[in-house]
């Protein structure tokens, strides 16, 4: 009996995937992991996870939910790794909760733009928020794990103790998951009932870990009941596309289409991170929503912004964020060159100037002044400390790291001036270098970094092209160029 069932099962999923592959949307490609997003009005706002990288919280704008651009930077700093976020608007007030620190907190404003306020610590436990508010107007704040706790008026401290009210939904045995984790609960009101859409089955491990789970209740504090048609999104087989499919919100687009936005790894690309992708839904006659089966998207997502940067502007660029530190406190941009102050002896303890890149394949590439006193600059791609591969140079020589504290040297023949770029193709990696002669150089070919991600390493990082600067000057960088396409480049 439990062979036939779990046949059917599969059959059941199979059936399911086949008929909404094609419904399937990217909204934003690379590390853009744990979706937030609310409708204002007519405008969308969405953001996501910075962990370490600060400024944090990019906010994203839409009018229609597929085309997105960046529009600010949110909070300045914080202590630790800051996760999976909840953006929400009550009245005319934005607030962002998020996780930090063994502890959740709050920053609110006016406008989306800012100014955002100083984080107030919640002295709340868990992680994953989610606001409720019920009919009373009084406010609840769920966490991982289906905990709840009350809320002052303002949203601004804690009103009460914690309450266990929601043990998830129990999928089976025979599915290859990660931990039960249920976590990132986003509630949604419609029609008389609250909606919880869920995260389950683990973020990462194995690529049918993660899925998304409907529950529905009269009352912000449950009894929650389970929906018919979990989980809305899963990973049935590492044959897919996506991997690792969970933690969604649901938001109503502007021609009365619900969707589902969820972030899942690309198959084979667990160093890119998590993306951002969407599906439509629908509401059945029982007040449910499920996937829907068929459904004609004219529409297409309008991709990743181009990072590449030229440093005209006086304002450092949406693109960048810092190594656990506030990058806009430190660096600056002068007469067309990004300014980086050094710190540390190597990349490992360096200043670290990040972008998100969103291809298998790419190439990025900067000019480095290397006659600056006292400074050494390069180009990394970097996952944490400890795992990191790129080149770094100073006036007499190069270091090229292959991964954390593996390094070789050469001598520096290239002079004051020099390109370098480095080509990630599907996890092997490509050094060059060029001089004022145009000439370019490749110091190393198909070094190894197809392990440099979460499941081999922990911490859920992403791989990401990264400028440093090390030592007690200033690194001075120009034209910073990211290629979709760096087989184009072979011959520039």
């Amino acid at each position: 009996m439990k062979t036939k069932r779990t046949f059917l099962l599969l059959l059941l999923c199979c059936a399911a995937q086949f008929f909404t592959a094609s419904a399937q949307t990217v909204l934003l490609a690379g590390d853009y992991p744990d979706p937030t997003v609310i409708k204002d009005g007519d405008d969308y706002y969405m953001t996501h996870s910075p962990l370490y990288c600060q400024p944090g919280f990019l906010i994203w704008h839409s009018r229609d939910l597929f085309n997105w651009e960046p529009i600010c930077r949110v909070v300045d700093e914080w202590r630790g790794s800051a996760w999976a976020p909840e953006l929400q608007k009550v009245d005319d007030t934005y607030y962002i909760y998020f996780p930090s620190d063994d502890t959740n907190w709050v920053t609110t404003a006016k406008n989306i733009r800012g100014p955002w306020t100083k984080p107030v610590d919640l002295k709340i436990g868990g992680i994953d928020p989610g606001l409720v508010i019920s009919p009373e107007g009084k406010r609840y704040l769920y966490t991982n794990g289906g905990q709840v706790t009350p809320l002052t008026d303002d949203g601004l401290a804690r009103a009460g103790q914690t309450q266990d009210v929601y043990d998830g939904w129990k999928y089976p045995n025979e599915w290859v998951t990660e931990c039960m984790c249920l976590e990132s609960p986003k509630l949604n009101y419609h029609n008389g009932y609250y909606y919880m859409t869920s995260a389950q089955g683990g973020t990462a491990g194995p690529p049918t870990s993660h899925m998304a789970v409907c529950a529905r209740s009269r009352n912000v504090l449950g009894p929650w009941e389970n929906s018919p048609y979990n989980p809305i999104v899963h990973t049935y087989s590492a044959s897919e596309r996506w991997w690792s499919k969970g933690h969604g919100t649901i938001i109503e687009g502007p021609d009365g289409q619900w969707w589902i936005i969820y972030h899942a790894y690309e198959n084979g690309a667990y160093s890119l991170g998590r993306y951002t992708l969407m599906e439509p839904i629908e509401w059945t006659k029982g007040g449910w929503y499920r996937l829907v089966k068929d459904l004609d998207i004219t529409k297409r997502a309008g991709g990743n912004p181009d990072p590449s940067d030229n440093f005209t502007s006086p304002a450092i660029g949406w693109q960048w964020s810092a190594w656990k530190e506030n990058l806009t406190k430190v660096a600056s941009i002068k007469k067309g060159a990004f300014c980086v102050p050094g710190k540390g002896t190597s990349p490992k303890d360096g200043r670290l100037a990040l972008i998100t890149a969103s291809d298998k394949r790419y190439a990025v590439q900067v000019d480095v002044a290397t006659d600056k006193k006292n400074a050494t600059s390069g180009l990394l791609l970097f996952y944490s400390e400890k795992t990191h591969a790129g080149l770094m140079a100073d006036a007499k020589q190069l270091t090229l790291y292959t991964n954390g504290d593996n390094t070789e040297t050469f001598p520096n023949k290239y002079g004051k001036e020099l390109t370098i770029r480095l080509e990630n193709l599907s996890g092997k990696l490509n050094v060059l270098v060029c001089g004022k002669d145009g000439v370019w150089e490749t110091l190393r070919a198909g070094i190894d970094i197809s392990g440099f991600h979460h499941n081999k390493l922990g911490s859920f990082f992403a791989l990401r092209p990264a400028l440093c600067s090390v030592g007690q000057g200033d690194a001075e960088f120009r034209t910073f160029r990211y290629f979709k396409n760096p087989e184009s480049l072979v011959k520039e």
